[in-house]
């Protein structure tokens, strides 16, 4: 036979511990970016509202 079947070895406290750990909720803050639609009016609006290149000077 080509496979071997092993038992597993399993026991009750850590199925518990596993299903602990599957139904713990996630944090209610984390560091993850949020979509924020305001945000691009606001760069738009920035960069219209921003300094023009300066041209450079004619000789004359």
């Amino acid at each position: 036979m080509l496979a071997q079947e092993t038992p597993l070895l399993v026991s009750s406290t850590d199925t518990a511990t596993l299903c602990t750990a599957m139904v713990e909720p996630e944090a209610a803050l984390s560091d993850a970016p949020v979509y924020a639609p305001q945000a691009a009016g606001v760069l738009l609006l920035l960069a219209l509202l921003s300094p023009k290149e300066p041209k450079e000077p004619k000789d004359k």
